[in-house]
Parts: C-alpha cells; sequence; structure tokens
C-alpha cells in the first residue's frame, strides 16, 4: 500500500496497482491462458477474430510481461540485438517499429542498435559490442552491401537472422515492392498516355535500389516505352532536387519513376524551377506513400508499402530459431497505388 495526502492534509493509503498477468488477459478476451501464451510467444496459428480480442485485451489491461521472472524461470535471456542503420528513412524506420511491437507481443525486448556507416569501422565496432551482452537473439536488418557482407561473416553466439533484400531473389518479401510495385508504377504511367520515361533511382550501394532499377528497366520494355535515362540519388530529397537540377538539359520525358517520396519532393521541386508544371506538362511518382505525400504540391501518386509486416516477418523468422519451433511464413502485401494529381495524362504533342 502507498500513502497520498489529501487537501486537508491528513493522509491517507492509496492501492498499490497489480500487474495484469495472461490469466487476466486470457480472462478479458474470453480465451485460455494456453491461447495468450501461444500469441504473446509470435505463433501464427490463431485465428484473427481471436488474435484481436487479445490485442484488445492486452492493449486495455496495459499488460507487460515480466521479463525478470521470465528469464529467471526459464534460464535465458528475452532481449533481441536490433543493428540497423540509416533509421531516418521511412522504410528502415518502419520496419524496426513493426519488428519492435512483433518482439514486445512475444515477450522480448527489442534493443536497437543504429550504426552510422561513414565509419569504415562502425559496423565492426557494433557487432563486437552487441556480441558481448546477454542475449536471446540478434537481428540484422541488412540494407547495404556493406552491412550484409559484415553481418554474413559474423560468427554469431546465439541465433541470429539477417533480414536482408536479395538481389533479383523471387521468394523475398522485401523484394515485392520491385516485382510488383515498380511494374504498376510504369503502368499507370503507360495508360496514362505516357510513352517516354526517366528513373531517379537511390544508391547503388542498395540492393533494393538495384532492384528497383531492374524492375523499372524490365517494365519499360514490358510495356513497349523508352526510358530516357537514369538519375541517382541518395534517397534525401536535396539528392532529387540535385539530380534534376545538375542536368545541363532536361531529358525528353514525360514521366519520372522515383524510387522514393523524398526524392520525388526534391525532383518536383526542381522540375517546377527549371519551368514544367505538374502534371501538366510532366507526371511524377514516386515509392512508400509516406505520410507527407498526400500534401505535396501537387499531392504524390505513389506505393503504399508495408513496412511493418517487414518487421514482424524478420521478428518471427528468428523466434522460429529462438524457439527452435517451425513458424509460418508471414504473407507481405503486395504494395498498393495510389493515385493523386501528381501525375496526369500525356500532355499533347509530348514525346
Amino acid at each position: 500500500m502507498g500513502a497520498s495526502a489529501d487537501p486537508l492534509g491528513t493522509t491517507r493509503a492509496t492501492p498499490t496497482v497489480k500487474a495484469a498477468t495472461i490469466y487476466d488477459v486470457a480472462q478479458a478476451a474470453g480465451v485460455s491462458h494456453q491461447t495468450v501464451s501461444r500469441f504473446l510467444k509470435g505463433f501464427e496459428g490463431i485465428r484473427p477474430e481471436t488474435r484481436d480480442r487479445v490485442v484488445q485485451a492486452l492493449d486495455e489491461l496495459g499488460y507487460r510481461p515480466n521479463l525478470t521472472a521470465r528469464s529467471l524461470k526459464s534460464g535465458r535471456s528475452h532481449r533481441i540485438g536490433a543493428l540497423t542503420h540509416e533509421i531516418s528513412q521511412v522504410g528502415p524506420s518502419r520496419i524496426v517499429e513493426g519488428a519492435s511491437l512483433a518482439a514486445r507481443e512475444a515477450g522480448y525486448v527489442l534493443d536497437i542498435v543504429s550504426l552510422d556507416t561513414r565509419n569504415p569501422r562502425a559496423v565492426d565496432e557494433a557487432l563486437a559490442l552487441i556480441t558481448q551482452h546477454d542475449l536471446a537473439g540478434v537481428l540484422a536488418l541488412a540494407v547495404t552491401d556493406e552491412m550484409t557482407r559484415a553481418f554474413e561473416a559474423t560468427a554469431f553466439r546465439v541465433p541470429a537472422y539477417v533480414a536482408s533484400e536479395s538481389d533479383g531473389a523471387l521468394d523475398d518479401p522485401r523484394g515485392v515492392l520491385s516485382r510488383v510495385g515498380i511494374p504498376a508504377l510504369v503502368a499507370h504511367l503507360a495508360r496514362l498516355g505516357h510513352r517516354r520515361l526517366v528513373h531517379v533511382a537511390g544508391p547503388s550501394v542498395w540492393s533494393a535500389a538495384r532492384n528497383r532499377i531492374h524492375a523499372y528497366e524490365g517494365a519499360v520494355e514490358a510495356q513497349g516505352l523508352h526510358s530516357a535515362g537514369i538519375l541517382h540519388g541518395d534517397w534525401s530529397a536535396a539528392s532529387g532536387y540535385r539530380a534534376i537540377m545538375d542536368l545541363a538539359d532536361l531529358p525528353e520525358a514525360t514521366g519520372y519513376v522515383v524510387a522514393n517520396d523524398q526524392m520525388a519532393l526534391g525532383a518536383m521541386l526542381a522540375l517546377k524551377e527549371r519551368g514544367l508544371r505538374i502534371p501538366d506538362d510532366v507526371s511524377v511518382v514516386g515509392v512508400d506513400d509516406i505520410p507527407e505525400a498526400a500534401y505535396f504540391d501537387p499531392p504524390l501518386t505513389t506505393l503504399r508499402n508495408d513496412f511493418e509486416c517487414q518487421g514482424r516477418a524478420a521478428v518471427f523468422q528468428l523466434l522460429a530459431r529462438i524457439e527452435r519451433t517451425a513458424t509460418s511464413p508471414v504473407a507481405v502485401p503486395p504494395p498498393r497505388l495510389v493515385a493523386r494529381r501528381s501525375s496526369g495524362p500525356v500532355p499533347p504533342g509530348g514525346p
């Protein structure tokens, strides 16, 4: 019991709030405590309606797993080390957010270490540091070639899962945006009558950027269109702006397929400053559907991608190795085209 003072200065006892248990959650959700336990461990074979009731009960009761007690009882850690970088970028940050939520629901804590890859020793130093800690597993969210090589060369003392987008892999859930989404953008522009396109790509050290280039080139060929060039940026709005402004002459194209929304924002400003109207003279489409995309001038046509689900999928793969159990792969929804006013019919007399 605690104590508190009332306005008259007297002291009265205040009850201590008891932390909710899985039995409390089970009662509130109308399920067995075994079902709650399976959900917290990431078991996928739970009916959607049951899963929704458990999630609602967890939120309403503010359930937090007692990791210390679980660790003492089981004799093992319930902490996961997550290595990532470029956390300021929309895709990586949302993937980490989904991974963190999935880990917490399974009764684990995700310790996030963001690496500065501008420091050549950063990856090695982070790996050396994190492997000294008492961890249940390591989740390596690799987005660059350098990170992938470093992770794959490390002998982890605990179960590890390297979640990286493979070049051209047909079964990679993180590559579905390139395989399905980029062709959808190109097809959208083709339906509007565009025949000559430009691609503004991400940095070549990212497999995601290379995959989007390949998907763009394949889609242009499949649609019978012509690519007027490939420009390069670093995912930032500033690099999208520079990619356009640094050109001596603009290519003869009426559509720009930009590899992410931030670069699309910069490209749109540059195109306007060079005297073009969007979409009257040229159409621009992006990737990611960041929250601000609907408020660009004009609002951006883009791809909505479920990055959080990718993070969950990575955690479930790692948990299967930690728990030594079979797990069904998490189905990552395909990206969805969100058409807005930045794309329109090809202008009369356009190339």
